[in-house]
């Protein structure tokens, strides 16, 4: 990958978990396979950082509230905006969080996906299990592989004995 390309995206994506599930959103667009990925999106000027962004859309696309957010991986890629989207093509840097839910009231969405959807947005719960994240297609692939990968470690990112903030 080319390091002279600008960033032009960050993203904020949430690695939720509650108990035993991974909580993901399943998208259908007319015209496409269904995917699913994590709840989150991008850092707007007007956050004050990363992880208000990541509370931010978290709350937006599930009505959820989030707690014991721990940095898990960067994933650096090519962004090309998409069809009616403004800026220019460079690099998008997408920062996924591990953390803990501590209420979802799907009542309380709003936003883009609720107010102009591009297809369908509905929240699922899988078991955060090999199986569960083969049951499904989690995008991007760099995610999938990383939860595949790392569930213990994951979970250990919300042990008790490891400093939340």
């Amino acid at each position: 990958m080319d390091q002279a390309q600008p960033v032009v995206k960050r993203t904020a994506r949430a690695i939720l978990l509650d108990g035993p599930e991974l909580i993901v959103i399943k998208r259908v667009r007319p015209g496409s396979p269904p995917y699913w990925i994590t709840p989150g999106g991008g850092v707007e000027p007007s956050d004050p950082s990363v992880v208000a962004a990541l509370h931010r859309e978290v709350f937006e696309e599930l009505g959820a509230r989030v707690t014991d957010v721990v940095p898990a991986f960067v994933d650096t890629v090519p962004h090309v905006p998409e069809q009616g989207e403004d800026g220019p093509a460079g690099l998008k840097v997408q920062h996924f969080f591990v953390c803990r839910l501590v209420s979802m009231d799907p009542s309380l969405r709003h936003g883009p996906e609720v107010t102009e959807p591009r297809g369908t947005y509905e929240t699922v719960r899988l078991p955060f299990s090999r199986e569960g994240l083969d049951s499904v297609n989690v995008v991007p692939p760099s995610l999938n592989a990383y939860l595949a990968r790392n569930i213990p470690g994951i979970h250990a990112l919300l042990a008790p004995d490891f400093a939340h903030r």
